[in-house]
């Protein structure tokens, strides 16, 4: 089957990508979520039944932002392309973009902390969108726990940054907004997990094996990013005369 040199990644790339890199966010995602779960009143937060919908709506809000960022970072890979042309300029962002993701992995394996500069990118943004999350607290209903994973999508994480460094490479913004979206998916089971049985996630994220072995699996993912041909996947798509 005929090669797609247009080809970047897979939505099931991206989805994976998000589900073994949240085990990571794990130790921050489960504050932020203590503090929504933390806001709710004792009747809720002792119910199961009742936590679960709140987290859920807090998720699919912080999913949401994460769709809005693939848009824009869709428009920015298209204009950044633009002065090279649609071929060239699209392989410049895919080893930019895998050069952050090999960052990102050697980030969770904890062979290059310095990664987490990175997360200054968006220090100025969250500065000014973060208090709209303090006034959502306490979180009384399912709307204000999806307004409050809205903005707490935008946290700055290098992790986040690396997704987006991959959605932006996909030469259309309709696929980076989709691209985030499958990554976002891809971190529901992690974060949604953290506010029901925290304490197995915590302890398995902070096992170093397991983080080295997330962070393989991250720079494998910066191979496919760079080199997409190595894909299986970069082969679904017949060319058309």
């Amino acid at each position: 089957m005929p090669f797609s040199p247009e080809f970047t990644s897979s939505y099931l790339v991206a989805f994976a990508m998000g589900l073994f890199s949240s085990m990571h966010c794990i130790g921050m995602c489960g504050s932020i979520i203590g503090t929504l779960t933390l806001s709710l009143s004792p009747d809720i937060r002792n119910n199961k039944v009742l936590l679960v919908p709140f987290v859920l709506h807090y998720n699919l809000g912080r999913i949401t932002s994460y769709t809005i960022a693939g848009g824009l970072a869709g428009i920015i890979g298209v204009l950044m392309a633009m002065p090279f042309g649609s071929l060239h300029g699209h392989r410049i962002l895919q080893l930019l973009s895998a050069l952050v993701m090999t960052g990102s992995g050697l980030y969770i394996a904890g062979w290059f902390p310095r990664f987490a500069y990175i997360e200054k990118i968006g220090r100025h943004f969250w500065n000014k969108i973060e208090p709209f999350g303090r006034k959502l607290i306490p979180v009384k209903t399912h709307t204000h726990a999806y307004l409050f994973g809205m903005v707490w999508g935008w946290l700055p994480c290098g992790l986040v940054y690396s997704a987006l460094a991959l959605a932006a490479t996909a030469g259309d913004v309709a696929r980076s907004a989709l691209l985030m979206l499958a990554f976002g998916v891809g971190t529901l089971p992690a974060v949604m997990g953290v506010g029901i049985m925290t304490s197995i996630l915590t302890r398995l994220s902070r096992t170093q094996r397991f983080k080295q072995i997330i962070g393989l699996f991250m720079i494998a993912l910066a191979l496919l990013a760079a080199l997409p041909w190595l894909n299986p996947m970069a082969f679904l798509h017949p060319q058309t005369h």
